[in-house]
């Protein structure tokens, strides 16, 4: 990446989209205090981010479950490593698994689960600790078309419910408009920002709305911006 400067406001949901080797994980993994920038500095509520914060969680392209927890084990495990009492843990697991819709599956093991199920379990997991901003790493890249939709909408559903500040790498341009209030567009290698783009389409968002000219004028805009047509 190279002079990538931008900023977020407090529950805006934003995806960052980008040809592949752009730096969109990178990104990411920087806001996330997993990475150190070479240059430049990552600015969080007026302080200089140095590290992971509590505040912030994170959501990787794979699930990674513990396959030997089931679902609501997985689900504590974030708020253990604080070492919160167990009861208020099991609590609040039970709370995010009917947030993310899966209800009836607290005592399942991972393998006894679909993709997007999992996908499901981690974003509960991300938010058992309340952070203030969610990043998701292509999350549902792994996933067929229709799931990848239906977890879309899902997303959605529990953004309007917790109104986090999301951040979100993704590589489709649909997705990306139909999820965000802006969309940031990177160049292809080495990363810049070509493009910081409103997504000015009514909420709540319908599957229908993919289909809309503003839609598709949207989906020009970036396309131009990354050079696809």
């Amino acid at each position: 990446m190279d002079r990538v400067s931008f900023d977020i406001a407090a529950q805006e949901f934003v995806c960052i989209l980008g040809p592949s080797g752009s730096g969109k994980s990178t990104l990411l993994r920087i806001l996330a205090g997993l990475l150190a920038p070479t240059s430049g500095k990552v600015i969080y509520r007026g302080q200089r981010l140095t590290g992971p914060r509590r505040e912030v969680g994170f959501v990787f392209q794979k699930s990674n479950l513990m396959p030997w927890r089931t679902v609501v084990e997985n689900i504590t495990l974030p708020l253990e490593l604080v070492a919160q009492p167990r009861s208020q843990a099991v609590s609040r697991a039970k709370e995010m698994v009917e947030l993310v819709g899966l209800a009836g599956f607290e005592d399942t093991l991972p393998r006894d689960l679909s993709g997007g199920m999992a996908q499901r379990v981690a974003i509960a997991r991300a938010l058992a600790h309340d952070p203030d901003l969610l990043l998701l790493d292509e999350p549902f890249g792994s996933l067929d078309a229709l799931t990848r939709e239906r977890m879309g909408s899902e997303l959605l559903r529990i953004w309007q419910a917790r109104r986090k500040t999301v951040m979100m790498v993704t590589h489709s341009i649909s997705e990306a408009l139909f999820l965000a209030d802006r969309v940031l567009v990177l160049s292809g290698r080495p990363g810049q920002l070509c493009l910081d783009l409103p997504v000015n389409l009514a909420r709540p968002r319908l599957e229908t709305m993919r289909y809309t000219p503003e839609f598709g004028d949207l989906a020009r805009q970036m396309r131009q911006a990354i050079g696809e047509i």
